[in-house]
């Protein structure tokens, strides 16, 4: 099979992370093949990054990389970042990298040969501690998992939005993150959901491994309010994504058994029907697959 000529470009959105980029962007810099475009998404820093960051652009042409980076004025989440990231991109693939994760080199090598492939959409990338993604359906809720290393490459549920490779022409037609899920989590869970059932293919490949340090944003904010986001997507996501009647029949039933049982459940119910409220629901496409066979995609025995 001959080989295809891949433009690549990675995106890596940051905030307030002076630190992190000193630490990691150099490592990043290295394992790029020659001629990668690199653009840094800053939102809204207040610490030094945006000056370190001007500094970046004469050690990125050592390296024969081009590099950029977009400023946004004020702060406006991660999936902001990322989706103006990707669109402003010019590679025929978008390697998304959180500030905190850093690719060994050769990483890039063994995923390029999937998108030989047309109906692939991305590959995610090997952390190490997690391996392929998988999701399930318990309970009247949604729930994800870790489908577990193996020497190979596996389909995935998702990409992970911050150690992945997407493919920007389908990124485009699916629209990319949803900003229904800002500030957080649960928008890389939902543009993976919604290329399967678009009949696009996503992989988790083991050998194209990456270190992440966990230190991202996130921990920037109480735990309480993460989880309370973290659990407000989930219900975005079903309501959003979820077609099959006897599965949603199942989820109502979910939330009075919460609602009854955890009081404050009701409070997250509220955050999520505001939030639904508030947001335009995309135009709906014709599914290839359904709810179900999604579902056996990643829990075959």
């Amino acid at each position: 099979m001959k080989r295809q000529h891949y433009h690549v470009s990675v995106v890596i959105p940051t905030w307030n992370g002076e630190k992190l980029l000193r630490k990691n962007l150099p490592l990043v810099l290295a394992a790029l093949p020659i001629g990668t475009e690199v653009i840094v998404v800053d939102d809204g820093s207040t610490d030094g990054s945006q000056k370190y960051l001007k500094a970046q652009v004469n050690q990125a042409r050592k390296l024969k990389l081009t590099f950029r980076v977009l400023f946004n004025h004020h702060n406006r989440g991660f999936i902001y970042s990322c989706d103006r990231g990707v669109r402003e991109a010019t590679g025929d693939l978008v390697i998304l990298l959180n500030n905190d994760v850093v690719p060994q080199k050769g990483f890039l090598s063994p995923v390029l040969r999937h998108f030989s492939d047309s109906k692939v959409f991305a590959v995610t990338l090997n952390e190490k501690t997690w391996g392929w993604a998988r999701l399930f359906w318990q309970g009247g809720f949604i729930q994800l998992g870790d489908g577990g290393q193996s020497n190979e490459a596996h389909v995935s549920a998702w990409a992970s939005g911050g150690s992945a490779v997407f493919r920007k022409t389908i990124w485009q037609k699916l629209g990319g993150f949803d900003p229904v899920y800002e500030p957080f989590y649960w928008e890389d869970v939902d543009l993976g959901y919604r290329a399967w059932k678009l009949g696009y293919k996503i992989y988790w490949e083991p050998k194209a491994i990456v270190d992440h340090r966990h230190e991202a944003t996130t921990s920037k904010f109480s735990h309480r309010y993460v989880q309370s986001i973290q659990e407000r997507n989930r219900l975005l996501f079903i309501w959003r994504n979820i077609n099959d009647k006897a599965l949603r029949r199942q989820h109502w039933w979910g939330i009075m058994r919460r609602s009854l049982y955890h009081p404050g459940y009701a409070k997250i119910v509220v955050m999520a029907l505001s939030r639904l409220l508030s947001y335009h629901h995309p135009p709906k496409q014709t599914d290839v697959r359904n709810d179900r066979e999604i579902f056996a995609l990643f829990n075959e025995k």
